[in-house]
């Protein structure tokens, strides 16, 4: 693919969890997550915004959010369970992208904070509007997403390499 594609990261941080007494890799979605997650699914899908592929960790968590946003979107996108996004830092999040096959045009990663809120705020070099001051005034809430657009190939992306486009939380 040429230098330029035009690429589009989108970031979900994981639905409200619940505190029952399990190993924090496996705590369920409390009742209000199991609203939010299906809302930020069907927020996504109106703006437009169709990813290729899904990468989720494989906390309880993500992936019984991920269960309930994916039928929100007009068409579901390949997804892989990574064990990496699980207490990923940001550093091995950009690897992750980085490592990402240029294939694939827009990417979704639904993991956890603070690690997804430091790479939204790390990889947006710019941002439309008050996106950048309304994801940072609410300090990303559980089934926020962030929209970030980039040109070039996945393993290009570093800090300051993207805009952020949208931020949705189900708190706004």
């Amino acid at each position: 693919m040429s230098v330029d594609v035009p690429r589009r990261i989108v970031l979900l941080r994981h639905a409200k969890a619940d505190w029952p007494q399990v190993p924090d890799h496996e705590r369920p979605l409390a009742e209000r997550g199991r609203k939010d997650a299906p809302a930020a699914g069907r927020w996504l899908a109106g703006a437009g915004v169709a990813p290729d592929l899904t990468l989720c960790s494989t906390a309880a968590r993500a992936r019984e959010t991920w269960k309930l946003f994916a039928p929100e979107l007009p068409e579901r996108p390949r997804t892989v369970y990574d064990e990496r996004l699980y207490e990923a830092t940001l550093g091995e999040l950009i690897a992750v992208i980085n490592g990402t096959d240029d294939a694939v045009k827009d990417l979704m990663l639904v993991g956890h904070n603070p690690a997804v809120h430091a790479l939204a705020d790390a990889l947006a070099g710019a941002s439309d509007g008050d996106t950048r001051e309304r994801m940072n005034r609410g300090g990303y809430p559980t089934s926020s997403l962030a929209v970030l657009s980039l040109s070039g190939d996945w393993k290009a992306v570093e800090h300051g390499s993207a805009r952020l486009v949208a931020f949705w939380s189900p708190q706004s």
